[in-house]
């Protein structure tokens, strides 16, 4: 029987930074690591493969990583015959195998996990330690007491706060730099009718021996499932990530800020940094990526209105997504304060749709596992709140095809800011928009047979339908909301026949799957993507 050790520290895919509170103190004389890949991750939403690859082919790095220091540690593939395939059948074989005396852990971002290993820890009869998590610039205690005595929570309150604490973008006097905590005014435009231009390719990351065993392995094991593989190319190390952040803050973060909102056919990288998958799986600090922006401004490399709208994005919004998520978990998974409960569209898995914007959306989400906030939340997120999709339908997709999708983060951005499922507790108002917002910011209504202009008629815009359909059905919520008063008011300039054309589009939307009824087959427009 092999010795018993002291401390068995539990390492889960989304935690692979080398100085994670669970390392304290670690002793590899008589402490040992644990990790285990399994399809219970895989298959409680239903991942797409390159989410699950990403995953794996970071985990098995960081396993070399550790082993290479020393550290005894224990680790279970995916494809290994003996292989349980949950958490829980994991843990208890290693238990039986080494006898731990503890278990220790950081705080994990998923709540199912957590109670899971916390019931698991409990079987065994075994402690369970969980510190805290250095990773954020707050730790969930401080957001909590941020929170409380609070009806209603903004990020914009939350972010100064941060911005104070940590003096990030700080002039001498100690206020804003600039003189405003703000610039998303700045942060809006769209492409000139020419398109972009040449853009900066970001680094590449070809996959080294042990990440193509890992794509051989999903294509194999998961070949069900969405997404392809064929172009993955993402950091799965902690100096990849750091290549990548230097990159983007090189060649694209000048240029971020003013056409963060922008979308263009066959473009899915444009400015934005690609860095959220590296930072949700703590392959890099976020205070690294904070210092190194505000630096780019300091040297006069950035405009401080592209640097303060990305801080805002890892500073502000990440740190706030998390406390909401663990301040309302479990109950935040169930609300639908809309009462919405349509079946996600089925074209949601495949991008075929005759919808220009949403079939680039989501081709090119399931051909890299990545689209940016804008697509996210003004396309794929908008459409279903209009549509009427149930949230936690919405929010499963979501976690299942994108490859920085960790459900801290992920679940409080679609229930609260996409959906508005939590009826403003998050967001003040539920960002809904006709199809003229999608031809302002990108070029793909110049592809599509739909008219933005249009609410009702076989060429109209399903956008536009769904936005004055969720009005009307919403009519008597929305009139009470000061955001939306505005837009209720042109909802009242829609005469009876006007309403009754759109309600009956809206019908047929639905009823064909969430989808307009398609044009004849030679007529359909093609993707980039696909």
């Amino acid at each position: 029987m092999s010795k018993s050790v002291r401390n068995l520290v539990l390492v889960l895919g989304d935690q692979l930074n080398a100085d994670s509170s669970a390392f304290d103190g670690f002793d590899p004389v008589c402490d040992a690591v644990w990790m285990a890949e399994v399809r219970e991750e895989s298959e409680h939403v239903w991942s797409s493969q390159p989410r699950t690859a990403l995953f794996l082919a970071a985990m098995r790095h960081f396993r070399d990583e550790r082993r290479a220091a020393g550290y005894a540690l224990h680790y279970m593939e995916l494809g290994q015959p003996a292989n349980t395939g949950t958490l829980a059948g994991e843990l208890a074989r290693a238990v039986a195998e080494l006898r731990p005396a503890r278990l220790v852990m950081t705080e994990p971002g998923d709540w199912r996990v957590w109670r899971a290993l916390e019931e698991s820890a409990e079987g065994l009869g075994l402690v369970l330690e969980v510190r805290p998590d250095r990773h954020f610039f707050a730790s969930l205690e401080e957001f909590r007491i941020h929170a409380l005595g609070r009806k209603q929570l903004r990020l914009e309150y939350f972010y100064r706060e941060l911005r104070r604490r940590h003096r990030v973008l700080l002039d001498s006097s100690g206020g804003p730099e600039g003189g405003e905590w703000n610039y998303d005014q700045d942060n809006r435009e769209g492409f000139p009718k020419a398109g972009p231009g040449i853009l900066p390719a970001p680094a590449a990351f070809p996959p080294d021996e042990t990440t193509r065993e890992v794509l051989a392995l999903v294509a194999r094991t998961l070949a069900g499932h969405p997404g392809r593989l064929e172009a993955f190319d993402w950091p799965v190390t902690a100096a990849d990530a750091h290549r990548a952040l230097v990159d983007f803050i090189e060649h694209r973060l000048p240029f971020f800020g003013r056409h963060q909102d922008a979308m263009w056919s066959g473009e899915p990288w444009l400015y934005h940094s690609r860095l959220a998958a590296a930072l949700n799986l703590k392959l890099l600090d976020p205070r690294d990526v904070v210092s190194a922006a505000e630096a780019a401004y300091r040297a006069g490399c950035a405009p401080l209105a592209s640097v303060e709208g990305f801080i805002r994005q890892i500073l502000g919004w990440r740190e706030y997504i998390r406390g909401v998520y663990w301040l309302r978990m479990p109950e935040y998974a169930e609300v639908n304060a809309l009462g919405a409960h349509g079946a996600l569209p089925g074209f949601y898995w495949t991008g075929d749709t005759e919808m220009a914007c949403l079939r680039e959306a989501i081709g090119q989400t399931l051909a890299l596992g990545y689209a940016h906030h804008i697509q996210r939340l003004m396309v794929t997120g908008l459409y279903t709140l209009m549509l009427g999709v149930e949230p936690k339908r919405v929010h499963e997709w979501y976690l299942a095809v994108y490859v920085d999708a960790v459900e801290w983060v992920e679940l409080p951005n679609v229930i609260g800011m996409s959906q508005h499922a939590d009826g403003g507790f998050l967001a003040s108002k539920p960002y809904v928009a006709t199809g003229k917002y999608i031809q302002r910011m990108s070029n793909h209504c110049a592809g599509c047979r739909f008219d933005p202009a249009k609410a009702a008629g076989e060429d109209a815009c399903p956008f536009t339908t769904l936005y004055w359909d969720f009005l009307e059905r919403h009519e008597a919520r929305l009139a009470a909301n000061p955001r939306m008063a505005l837009q209720v008011k042109n909802l009242a300039r829609l005469d009876a026949g006007a309403r009754q054309a759109i309600r009956e589009r809206a019908a047929s939307i639905r009823a064909n799957d969430g989808s307009p009824p398609r044009l004849p087959e030679g007529t359909r427009q093609t993707s980039f993507f696909t």
